[in-house]
């Protein structure tokens, strides 16, 4: 026999999960900023944070860099994908309740390719909100590897647009 509260969140409408994430700016300490996104909403909290909020299903990249007074101490850039409620979901500082994580990569060589890897795809007219997640996690695993990733082209671009019409 089912618990009473499993049968009540059965009945329940599923509710639309949002993703926080909290950007930090100390000039030259500490600097966490979106590379890409379109946030629903942005809220401001003080001169140094704001919090931004993303639908289930948007794509954004969180950058993350720190230094002292040696230098930098942590460059990372991770592409994230919001989950939708009852998805699983991978924790990530700074981003509540967590995403689905398609690239993550740290230390400034790799970071600085990823950022051109991005580069090149807005240079092809393509919004890096909708490549293929298939494809950033091909660029993680390929910048894992130290290993040059395939280029994202219109055409492919194309088959992932056709081929995500076909899904439910």
């Amino acid at each position: 026999m089912l618990a009473p509260t499993a049968l009540i969140a059965d009945l329940q409408p599923a509710v639309a999960q949002q993703t926080h994430v909290e950007l930090y700016w100390a000039e030259g300490q500490r600097e966490h900023w979106l590379r890409f996104g379109a946030p629903v909403s942005d809220t401001i909290l003080d001169r140094r944070r704001r919090k931004l909020t993303f639908g289930a299903s948007q794509v954004f990249a969180f950058v993350r860099w720190a230094s002292n007074n040696y230098g930098t101490i942590r460059s990372q850039i991770d592409i994230v994908r919001c989950v939708a409620s009852g998805e699983p979901v991978t924790t990530l500082a700074g981003v509540n309740p967590g995403g689905d994580i398609l690239l993550s990569v740290s230390g400034w060589p790799k970071v600085e390719r990823a950022f051109k890897i991005i580069d090149s795809i807005e240079a092809a007219g393509i919004d890096p909100c909708a490549v293929a997640p298939d494809h950033w996690r091909h660029v993680h695993n390929r910048l894992a590897a130290a290993q040059a990733p395939r280029a994202y082209s219109p055409q492919r671009h194309r088959a992932w647009l056709q081929r995500k019409a076909l899904l439910p």
